[in-house]
């Protein structure tokens, strides 16, 4: 069962991250003055990190379904 706990809680640290993440980067982009003259270029300051962290989200939380599923 300590095992099910720790899986858990890296999924719980990793969602969080990726919620961070998120939201610095939504941020960011508020932040870039609309003009409508000019077209923005947006690039993903944490694009790749988040998509590491989406897939680990992914993952742990199949271990986690799968684990449920064997208890029932």
């Amino acid at each position: 069962m300590s095992n099910k706990l720790e899986i858990l809680r890296e999924y719980q640290e990793a969602s969080s991250k990726l919620d961070q993440l998120k939201s610095e980067e939504a941020s960011k982009i508020k932040s870039i003055a609309k003009d409508s003259n000019t077209t923005e270029v947006i690039n993903p300051q944490f694009g790749n990190e988040m998509k590491q962290l989406n897939q680990e989200c992914m993952q742990l939380n199949m271990i986690l379904e799968a684990m449920d599923a064997s208890e029932d």
